[in-house]
């Protein structure tokens, strides 16, 4: 007699990727921030000054999207929108000393995450594993560090 099939590899990876994303929307929400926002905030961060335009593009997202998310962080006082002084049209986002200060509590947040989502596996264990993985991403021409929810 066979028993049920066992689960495979890509339902055990959605099944940890909804959980994962339910645990750290609830952990930046205790900093008033959505995981979107935070993406964001990430992306500005690693590229200060660029356009609005730029950064839309690098995270796959329409444009219009992009701005209500902007307005969001800005009306928080997280970032600050500077005239592009090579084209006035453009405006370059940059965080805010208050920004900069929300990225420090972030970094926190995503280290108890991974600490507490990783709990099971030995420093060792985690490494293989997050090598793994960015090879199964590459393999499917996912942006490193760009979540694929942006696109939609």
């Amino acid at each position: 007699m066979q028993g049920p099939p066992a689960f495979g590899s890509a339902f055990l990876l959605a099944q940890l990727g909804a959980h994962a994303t339910q645990r750290f929307a609830e952990r930046v929400a205790d900093l008033g921030l959505t995981p979107p926002q935070t993406g964001l905030l990430r992306a500005i961060a690693r590229r200060p000054g660029e356009s609005q335009q730029v950064l839309a593009a690098e995270l796959g997202t329409p444009p219009t999207r992009l701005v209500a998310l902007v307005d969001g962080l800005e009306q928080q006082g997280l970032i600050e929108r500077r005239r592009n002084p090579q084209d006035r049209r453009l405006y370059a986002v940059f965080l805010s000393d208050k920004g900069q200060e929300t990225m420090a509590a972030l970094a926190k947040a995503a280290a108890a995450h991974e600490d507490e989502l990783m709990a099971a596996l030995s420093t060792e264990e985690r490494s293989v594993l997050r090598e793994l993985l960015a090879r199964v991403a590459a393999d499917h021409d996912l942006t490193p560090g760009v979540h694929p929810g942006y696109r939609a």
